[in-house]
């Protein structure tokens, strides 16, 4: 065992044994035999031990118990106490998920303070196996069919080459004493189910089923790579990045094969359901205007596009301008200076810089989000005309409109910013003093 772990780490590069590894120790049979075996193999330990408050006297005895044995080994030993229940519903997540959070952030707190190169924890093969098996039964693509990574970031998995029965094995072979968690026998939590029901279903039709499992997840590991050499491919034809998202060509998505498949590897990442992902695949050859949504993520179809971005929480606040002020930088910076209008003056043709009569000016300006029913005169022309029907005339899709902002001098429109000052305020023959208004930084 100690020589496979070892072998492990060495060809997947997992872990210099010149510098300090956090080990995250619930005091359970993996993590115990995890501290351990890497603690015999001459790696400099450090002992990370989160007490979750959720099974009363048990957590402070497991507590207790981590505590002991770092000291016994003499490890440098950390823990520290989570109301997880709290910040759950603070964050309207499950308690597994609050648990995790607040878990790998504090570990990366840790290794920081430290200056430690990773943080190691005792997934092995059978949760790869329980991962693979959720993964199917949520849908996935062929990412979520190569279980759980040996590395992710800063956190490394030493055991995932090892079974559960090899690490029991290796706790007796020691004579390691574990805590046992009590929760691990309820079925409130969803891996619990399918450690303690599926998994022995499905061992009474193969025997070896574990074994069969994990085998396909590493031959999944392989074709995944390749596979996704090939996404990355199309994804460099289809896509454009921008501040907010991505757009997605249409017309270049449909010269290729697959284009669910394609769609999946694209959206899925974004937070989008199969279900939905499936949904918006029927839609690229239907009428523009429809919209999709992740948790945090927003697809517009716009004509030949498919535009994700995230979902933007309208702001109705308001921002001041005083005469005294020369730059603002909330929402955006915004410069102002104050010009002669001279003969060689020549406006700027920059959407993003206007120039009015200071003498039509009425401070404080003032900067918000449009609203429904806003108006304004546009530029060389007479007649006041309403936002919304100056978007549709240019052309602005959904999420730009959401995006725009306006500048006003009292009740009026300056400037739609980016796109069309107001006419009023123009300049003219008669005008003595310029306002330069700019946005930088475009």
């Amino acid at each position: 065992m100690l020589k496979k772990v070892e072998n492990y780490i060495q060809k997947l590069q997992l872990l210099n044994l010149n510098d300090k590894v956090i080990v995250g120790v619930s005091g359970g049979a993996d993590s115990i035999a995890l501290l351990h075996i890497l603690h015999t193999l001459g790696y400099h330990c450090i002992v990370a031990h989160c007490n979750f408050k959720l099974r009363m006297v048990e957590s402070d005895t497991d507590e207790e118990f981590v505590r002991t044995n770092a000291l016994s080994l003499k490890i440098p030993y950390y823990s520290i106490n989570f109301e997880t229940i709290e910040y759950a519903k603070a964050h309207k997540i499950s308690t597994e998920m609050a648990a995790r959070d607040l878990r790998y952030n504090w570990f990366a707190k840790l290794m920081t303070d430290n200056q430690a190169q990773a943080i190691a924890v005792a997934h092995h093969a059978d949760d790869s196996i329980e991962t693979l098996l959720m993964n199917l039964v949520r849908g996935t693509g062929l990412k979520g069919m190569t279980g759980i990574s040996a590395r992710n970031g800063n956190v490394v998995r030493p055991l995932l080459c090892s079974t559960r029965i090899e690490i029991e094995n290796y706790l007796m072979k020691y004579n390691l004493e574990y805590r046992t968690d009590s929760s691990n026998a309820t079925l409130d939590y969803t891996r619990n189910k399918f450690r303690n029901q599926v998994l022995p279903l499905l061992r009474e039709i193969n025997p070896s089923v574990q074994q069969t499992l994990y085998n396909t997840t590493k031959r999944f590991e392989d074709i995944n790579a390749v596979y996704n050499n090939a996404i990355e491919s199309i994804k460099n034809d289809i896509i454009t990045k921008n501040d907010s998202g991505i757009i997605i060509n249409i017309q270049k998505l449909k010269k290729h094969d697959h284009i669910d498949s394609i769609l999946f590897e694209i959206l899925y990442s974004y937070g989008f359901h199969p279900d939905t992902i499936q949904k918006i695949s029927t839609i690229i050859e239907g009428e523009t205007g429809k919209v999709f949504y992740s948790e945090k993520y927003r697809l517009l179809k716009n004509r030949d596009q498919l535009i994700v971005s995230k979902i933007v929480n309208l702001d109705k606040k308001q921002f001041q301008i005083s005469e005294s002020d020369n730059i603002v930088f909330e929402p955006f910076t915004l410069e102002i200076k104050r010009l002669e209008n001279t003969a060689d003056f020549i406006l700027s043709k920059n959407p993003y810089i206007i120039h009015v009569d200071a003498e039509k000016i009425s401070f404080p300006l003032t900067i918000r989000k449009w609203t429904i029913g806003d108006s304004f005169f546009p530029y060389g022309m007479k007649n006041r005309k309403k936002l919304s029907d100056f978007f549709i005339d240019n052309k602005l899709s959904l999420i730009d409109k959401e995006n725009v902002w306006l500048l006003l001098t009292g009740n009026e429109i300056l400037w739609i910013v980016g796109y069309r000052s107001d006419n009023r305020f123009r300049i003219s023959d008669k005008t003595e003093q310029i306002l330069e208004i700019s946005v930088s930084n475009t």
